[in-house]
């Protein structure tokens, strides 16, 4: 909990006497402590008054975390709270974290109210600004106050993940006032389809009027009835709803989606919304893995930019073109061919992601024509490759390779001064999110924290992080140190805590310890008694059904309580690590997969032609499984440096080439979680 000097300053607040022993002034704030979390269990029981019993002791005693119980209590009742009591809170909490996450939920109670003269007063107080529905009133706020906000409010509601009420309300205003037109409805309705937002969707054809929403909603509930039932017919909505049944088919069925573009939705479509339409229906054939998305990618980009007003082609619709390029393209020239357009027709600010530099590059230096005729694009294919170089990264580290070059890690910066280390120990924030953390109230913690390091310099981050490291909450320690820009920290950035165990359970497991670290950064960031939403606990996530199942094959009696123990859970993990590289013969990418998505999506995933690893890990379907497996086998590179047993490069550990099983290798283990 709380050190000694801690303990004596909070005694001094709450008027105790500093001459109490350390053991009975560790009792008394531990049971201060308590009425902290019992606030939180209150507010999770939605106990309001026990709730407010507790805030008023919080707040009497001076507990540091009283703001806290003060922010919980409130909340509860926003429905019903003034002005004054609001800004009350925020004098009485007045910089803190607290004060600005009140002001948020605030903020969403003016809108909801439509009080926009309150809500114009308290935006501009709003230092996060980072909540979507809010920036929609406030577009809102600005529209009534007479500001022209169309651009911007087209942007905010096409970025809504989902309906809410603050975008939708802002669409619902401007469609009143005649600024948001049937087209800009439309391309929200096809964006949202394509996106799988349903709620979204039909609040969008909400404001089309009731025939037409009835319409969609047909849509959306049965699409291939709705196209079955109904011919093309001679009017935009007709056409517009067509496409619409198109992209909602395609989520199930591709092919199928593809036969009613073919005929008879092709010509009846226009070039207005064929584009978009093969676009999305593309996009789920290549997220399926099937080798027509390559002729369905071609085609949507060929009508693409025929016409001014013909809705582009989303950056992640884009993404997956490559993708699909990559693993299923039937020659070299079709595969880099369509790299090079589908990058090429992203957004300025996609291309600069470096998995599309890379591979950007890549189409370059393939398609570049022999001798001197191919000189210019080859040297921009390394202009691009030096561009992303860097031992830091999947794609940096691949680069590196291309170009020939050793990795070789940035020196250590200037280790935190002691001044530096005694600000970031005296900061309030971090002072607040380490008790939080501490209490095991690690989401409010890891906010407090967060918050707390807005605005820090790359000094400030370094000391910040070894605060974190010095008290083992790893997390924050590795989330701290990734922030900094010039200085790194690779101690800091990849730890290697609880190491000799580490070392010894992967060797007695017979995998890689720089792998087994490299996995634990990604599932778990050292946090032992981290626990997921489907239930995978401790360190390696294991989870419950594979860990009785682990336990039996290798004889160890497990109790469902065991699954935070550090020691089972490393034994538990590493066990099941080996056993599932072993049913891949020793691919890392292959395994890091099977173990983040199961082991019969990645059998699933190596079916077809066989592609170049890295080609393999970025068409992945699932964005989770994709980002982890580059992270895994990149975080696996930096630790085997860091701790000295460098081994095979990137390319190496990827393993060349991945593809269906071989004939002679042996049968999978379906008994395998």
């Amino acid at each position: 909990m709380l050190s000694t000097p801690a303990i004596r300053t909070w005694l001094l607040a709450t008027g105790l006497a500093v001459s109490v022993t350390v053991p009975a002034a560790a009792q008394a704030v531990a049971a201060a402590d308590q009425v902290i979390v019992e606030a939180r269990d209150a507010l999770r029981r939605t106990d309001r008054p026990r709730l407010a019993a507790l805030r008023a002791v919080a707040i009497k005693s001076g507990h540091p975390l009283a703001m806290w119980a003060d922010y919980w209590e409130l909340r509860t009742r926003l429905a019903e709270a003034t002005v004054p009591e609001v800004e009350a809170f925020y004098e009485r909490w007045s910089g803190s974290y607290v004060e600005d996450r009140l002001r948020n939920d605030w903020l969403l109670e003016l809108g909801r109210r439509r009080d926009w003269p309150a809500f114009a007063r308290d935006i501009p107080r709003f230092r996060m600004n980072d909540d979507r529905e809010v920036a929609c009133h406030a577009l809102v706020a600005q529209h009534l106050a007479g500001q022209d906000v169309r651009e911007a409010a087209r942007q905010a509601w096409h970025a809504q993940r989902d309906a809410d009420d603050g975008c939708h309300l802002l669409a619902t205003t401007l469609r009143d006032a005649g600024l948001l037109s049937n087209s800009d409805v439309w391309r929200e309705l096809m964006r949202s389809a394509d996106a799988g937002r349903p709620r979204a969707a039909k609040a969008a054809a909400g404001l089309l009027g009731p025939e037409l929403a009835k319409a969609v909603a047909e849509v959306f509930d049965s699409p291939a009835k709705f196209l079955t039932r109904r011919q093309p017919g001679p009017s935009a909505a007709s056409r517009q709803l067509g496409a619409l049944a198109v992209i909602r088919m395609a989520a199930n069925d591709p092919l199928a989606a593809r036969q009613q573009l073919d005929q008879p939705w092709s010509r009846a479509l226009g070039r207005h919304w064929t584009a978009a339409t093969w676009g999305a229906v593309a996009r789920q054939a290549a997220l399926k893995q099937l080798p027509e998305a390559v002729a369905m990618y071609q085609h949507a980009l060929a009508v693409q930019g025929q016409d001014d007003d013909t809705p582009e082609l989303s950056d992640e619709t884009l993404a997956w073109g490559v993708r699909a390029a990559l693993r299923s393209a039937p020659t070299d020239e079709a595969r880099w061919a369509l790299v090079a357009q589908s990058i090429e027709a992203m957004s300025l600010k996609e291309q600069l992601d470096p998995a599309w530099v890379y591979w950007k590059s890549r189409a370059l230096q393939a398609r570049a024509p022999a001798g001197p005729a191919g000189e210019g694009a080859r040297a921009a294919a390394q202009r691009l490759m030096e561009s992303i170089a860097s031992p830091l990264t999947f794609y940096g580290k691949l680069a590196l390779e291309d170009l020939d070059r050793t990795l070789t890690l940035p020196a250590a910066p200037i280790a935190p001064t002691p001044a530096e280390r005694q600000a970031a120990a005296s900061h309030p924030g971090l002072a607040r999110a380490l008790h939080l953390i501490a209490l095991g109230l690690r989401s409010e913690g890891v906010r407090e924290w967060n918050y707390s390091l807005r605005g820090m310099s790359d000094r400030e981050l370094l000391a910040s992080a070894q605060l974190a490291c010095d008290r083992e909450v790893w997390d924050r320690c590795i989330n701290t140190s990734d922030r900094t820009r010039a200085e790194v920290d690779l101690a800091q950035r990849f730890p290697t805590p609880y190491r000799q165990e580490v070392l010894a359970t992967a060797r007695e497991a017979g995998v890689d310890p720089a792998y087994v670290y490299g996995l634990i950064r990604q599932e778990s960031r050292f946090v032992t008694d981290a626990r997921s939403h489907v239930g995978a606990a401790g360190l390696m996530q294991v989870m419950p059904a594979t860990a009785r199942w682990t336990a039996k094959r290798i004889g160890l009696d497990w109790r469902p309580e065991m699954a935070s123990d550090r020691h089972v859970n490393l034994r538990l993990g590493t066990s099941y690590l080996k056993l599932v590289l072993d049913d891949f013969g020793g691919s890392a990418p292959l395994a890091a997969a099977a173990y983040n998505a199961g082991p019969s999506r990645s059998r699933r995933w190596r079916e077809g032609t066989p592609i170049e690893a890295a080609a393999w890990a970025e068409t992945i379907p699932f964005n989770e499984t994709r980002d982890y497996v580059k992270k895994v086998m990149s975080n696996t590179m930096l630790y085997a440096a860091l701790m000295k047993t460098a081994g095979p490069a990137l390319k190496a550990r990827l393993g060349g080439v991945i593809g269906p099983r071989e004939a002679a290798a042996p049968a999978p283990d379906k008994d395998l979680p």
